[in-house]
């Protein structure tokens, strides 16, 4: 039996890139208070074609906020679709138009767990469900925390009028996290990410807070694709 060969990528290569396959057609299927769930049609680079159903997103930030007594913030939130309350970071959706990425996380680190942060690195960014949906992600590093007020205006509603601010040892959510016992994939990937930092180059050597989103930029273009593939009615 001919066993197929599987190359090693270069260090160059381990990235991911922009590709536009082209767009046939678009249509929203339903409209939502923050998503639209929609179906495209897309021709392949094989010729035929395939539909795709997906929900477009504002994309979000979250914080992991990491105090001198080696502690993580933490908020405990209801999420309806899982059934399930949540042990998860201070985060939000970017829908207000034209806030930057890092006003975003200073706000909701500010609304969700009354702090602010006079240290601010990138340390992860993600796609949280890249075939379903097109939310991306960005996961700052927070440090040296103080209290602060919530922004004025802010009022908790829904969920976040039920949430619970709390403290947890780095240690304990490292476990939490390897034993299965939280799942939400903001503190997920941002936990993980600040041990690689950590165990490897340390803390200096994360991405400063205002570096590029390329992922932001692509999300610009496909929206504008994905509005020139609408047929007219």
């Amino acid at each position: 039996m001919n066993k197929a060969v599987i190359r090693q990528l270069a260090s160059d290569e381990v990235q991911d890139l922009n590709q536009h396959w082209p767009v046939l057609n678009h249509e929203v299927l339903a409209r939502g208070h923050v998503c639209d769930f929609v179906v495209d049609t897309v021709a392949t680079p094989d010729g035929p074609t395939m539909r795709r159903e997906y929900t477009l997103h504002p994309g979000a930030v979250g914080v992991i906020a990491w105090d001198d007594a080696d502690r993580i913030a933490v908020v405990l939130q209801y999420r309806h679709p899982v059934a399930q309350q949540m042990v998860e970071p201070p985060a939000g959706l970017l829908d207000l138009d034209g806030e930057d990425y890092l006003d975003g996380a200073k706000r909701e680190l500010a609304e969700e767990a009354g702090l602010a942060a006079a240290e601010w690195r990138v340390l992860v960014d993600i796609f949280t469900s890249p075939g379903a949906s097109q939310e991306a992600v960005r996961v700052f590093l927070a440090r040296q925390l103080s209290a602060t007020e919530a922004p004025e205006g802010f009022v908790a509603e829904s969920e976040e009028a039920s949430m619970e601010v709390a403290w947890v040892p780095r240690t304990e959510v490292l476990a939490a996290i390897l034993a299965g016992r939280v799942q939400n994939p903001i503190l997920v990937a941002g936990v993980l990410a600040l041990e690689v930092a950590r165990a490897n180059d340390g803390l200096d050597a994360l991405r400063p807070a205002d570096a590029p989103w390329p992922a932001r930029e692509q999300r610009e273009v496909q929206l504008k694709r994905l509005g020139d593939a609408v047929q007219p009615s």
